[in-house]
């Protein structure tokens, strides 16, 4: 497991944990972590956050950290979801250091399925998902016992090999742990672990129709693979009672410790699966890494860099409290980056013509500018300077605004690494349009302000003659509002 450069480690609580687990001893002296992405879409930014806490933490600690697929649903599942999911971990630097599929224990998961049943601690049930749901209560009142919860143990088991053998249809039976129906905490009152769905699976293929649950699943996953910290988002923390509970009666070898943090909710975008699939599919943006998504793939190709990400992660800390995260700090992070290490270049996206009356007509200069003016190391590029130049048409006004330092008729201006220039003449067409300046240039001013004149304004320019045609896109936020995720139709907030 890697990373292209050190992690900081700032403090956080789940540091402080892991340091107090090392100090006691608790896990052998281990830290061991796993990232266990559903292969259902593509990660995006508040997947991360998990990536860098897990590997991170890892890291910091001489551990060990996990890729795992939890491919438990095939219907929604895909080689290409998969295969861009490893694709955005190692992008944002870091490595693996064993690849593993929730599928890899389809069969251990259901041995141990049928030591609850041999326990007493697990029934079939052939109640709908409907009669399931009424059944289990709410907050304030307790759930009631389906009528199957009384099976022998003997009927339980071979209606469970039944399932298994393809004997039943669909939604005919369910596997339930039996607990609590009356436990305050909803999770614990029988939950579903085994349910039936023939569906083709991309990794076993027809071999099962039957498939456990997300929440009985991931606990043995974890305990399987010796993982001894399962750090994840705040909304499984009603359910550590059940990964516990089920670690607990099957006296698995390892007991990971779950620890929950709060997930990363920011400002003018989505951070759920579902809902950007729904964008994908039905055409709200050009796909999964159409550059205004907040998928990992949408921000690699937006130019986002792997340390601007990294560097947000980091900034925005742990906590347990959910809270929204400001745009700005993401935009903030990537332009500290781009500002380190991206090189300097000069470019005109809406054009106004200047010529330059007293430059001579067939004149060329090559004028040296910085490729960074903070990096002197990454040296200086020669740029061409010639009679007729092309500026921002925002660069000039004819009736400026307040406290405007650009180009405006009568006034001074630098030309970026080059001249001051001031603006003489003010060409339009028939409809009153400003299609060409005419300028003068002051030819003791190259890089210098003679004594005694300040000019303010400096704009960037590029030689007309010299000009390369680019195609720009421009992405602005993906929604009009900052919490769409409240909206009762957040499509309605998409940008066009």
């Amino acid at each position: 497991m890697s990373t292209n450069e050190n992690l900081p480690a700032p403090n956080n609580f789940i540091r402080q944990i892991i340091a107090n687990d090392l100090k006691s001893n608790k896990h052998n002296g281990k830290v061991a972590t796993r990232f266990p992405p559903e292969p259902n879409g593509y990660l995006h930014i508040g997947h991360a956050k998990s990536i860098c806490l897990n590997f991170g933490t890892a890291l910091e600690n001489n551990g060990t950290c996990n890729l795992r697929f939890d491919d438990t649903n095939p219907e929604k599942e895909s080689v290409e979801y998969m295969e861009s999911i490893k694709r955005d971990v190692q992008w944002l630097g870091f490595q693996w250091d064993a690849l593993w599929h929730a599928s890899d224990y389809f069969e251990q998961l259901y041995q141990y399925a049928v030591q609850l049943i041999e326990q007493g601690l697990a029934y079939v049930d052939s109640s709908t998902p409907e009669q399931i749901r009424a059944m289990r209560g709410t907050l304030t009142e307790p759930g009631i016992e389906s009528p199957d919860r009384s099976r022998s143990i003997a009927e339980n088991l071979a209606l469970f090999q039944r399932m298994r053998a393809g004997e039943f249809a669909d939604g005919q039976y369910v596997l339930r742990a039996k607990i609590d129906m009356a436990s305050p905490n909803i999770n614990m009152r029988d939950p579903t672990i085994y349910r039936i769905r023939r569906v083709h699976h991309h990794r076993t293929g027809d071999a099962w129709c039957i498939y456990p649950m997300y929440d009985y699943t991931h606990c043995l996953s974890d305990a399987l693979e010796g993982i001894t910290h399962s750090l994840c988002t705040l909304e499984f923390e009603d359910h550590r009672p059940l990964y516990d509970w089920v670690l607990e009666q099957l006296q698995t070898p390892c007991h990971p410790q779950q620890i929950e943090f709060a997930r990363l909710q920011l400002e003018y975008t989505i951070v759920s699966k579902r809902k950007l699939n729904q964008l994908v599919t039905e055409k709200h943006v050009r796909g999964w890494d159409d550059p205004r998504m907040p998928t990992l793939a949408g921000l690699r190709r937006a130019g986002v860099t792997p340390k601007a990400i990294r560097d947000f992660c980091e900034r925005i800390g742990l906590t347990k409290q959910n809270s929204w995260i400001e745009m700005g700090v993401l935009e903030y992070c990537i332009r500290e980056d781009l500002n380190e290490n991206a090189l300097r270049v000069m470019a005109v996206l809406a054009p106004l013509r200047v010529v330059i009356t007293n430059y001579p007509d067939d004149k060329v200069e090559s004028l040296e500018l910085s490729n960074h003016p903070q990096r002197p190391e990454l040296g200086k590029r020669s740029v061409p300077f010639s009679k007729v130049i092309l500026i921002e048409q925002d660069d000039f006004a004819e009736v400026p605004p307040p406290k405007y330092k650009r180009l405006v008729p009568g006034g001074e201006v630098r030309l970026r690494g080059s001249y001051v220039v001031r603006c003489d003449e003010v060409i339009k067409d028939a409809d009153g349009n400003v299609v060409e300046l005419r300028c003068s240039y002051d030819p003791d001013t190259l890089g210098k302000n003679p004594e005694g004149r300040k000019v303010k304004g400096v704009i960037h320019w590029v030689s007309e003659q010299h000009a390369l045609p680019a195609e720009v896109r421009l992405y602005g936020r993906l929604f009009t509002v900052p919490q769409p995720d409240n909206e009762e139709n957040f499509f309605k907030r998409v940008k066009s």
